[in-house]
């Protein structure tokens, strides 16, 4: 995948299966902002950063911010990233977003997923108002020093332009169906 959403873009539909049994449409989100964000069960950077981004979730859930977590990465190639396992993460761990699964990989296409994970932020209107990674350091939270998703959601839930609109995410490569896991080393992790 080359491109992903450009700012101001429009969120692009779905309808997709999620962990707690009920499907999900974009439309069911009324929520001033949503986060959506491409993540998975087996990347280090989002293993390494899925307590950060819980704290964001749980920080501004009362300022009507819903997150949204898709995973679209081939089950055939990690099969730890299968639907099954998505459900006893989500068990395990309580995070405080809908977890959705994405098997067609359709979804992360038409947002232009680039890697796990890998944050969207639309407003009321659904418009992208900020896209890129969550933290500088999300394999080693003891090491970040910038909340780039906190600080677009502050300036976002106050009215404000966002700063600094595009970042670029840092994580895994999406797993996409039919290519080979082994083309890079370390899994496509240690290069970005």
């Amino acid at each position: 995948m080359a491109y992903t959403l450009q700012i101001g873009a429009a969120a692009p539909g779905f309808k997709l299966p999620a962990t707690d049994g009920k499907t999900y449409e974009l439309a069911d989100f009324g929520e001033d902002f949503l986060v959506i964000f491409f993540t998975c069960n087996h990347c280090p950077y989002v293993i390494g950063s899925d307590e950060i981004t819980k704290r964001t979730a749980e920080k501004y859930g009362d300022r009507n911010v819903r997150f949204i977590g898709i995973n679209s990465n081939s089950a055939k190639t990690y099969p730890i990233d299968g639907f099954e396992h998505m459900v006893n993460r989500m068990k395990e761990h309580q995070f405080p977003w809908i977890y959705l699964r994405d098997e067609s990989q359709d979804v992360a296409r038409a947002y232009g997923a680039l890697r796990t994970p890998h944050f969207y932020l639309f407003d009321k209107d659904r418009k992208l108002v900020y896209t890129g990674r969550g933290v500088d350091q999300p394999r080693n939270p003891d090491r970040i020093t910038v909340n780039d998703l906190e600080r677009a959601l502050d300036e976002a839930t106050s009215g404000r332009e966002i700063s600094v609109p595009v970042t670029n995410p840092i994580g895994c490569n999406v797993k996409w169906e039919g290519k080979d896991p082994h083309w890079m080393p370390e899994d496509a992790c240690d290069l970005v």
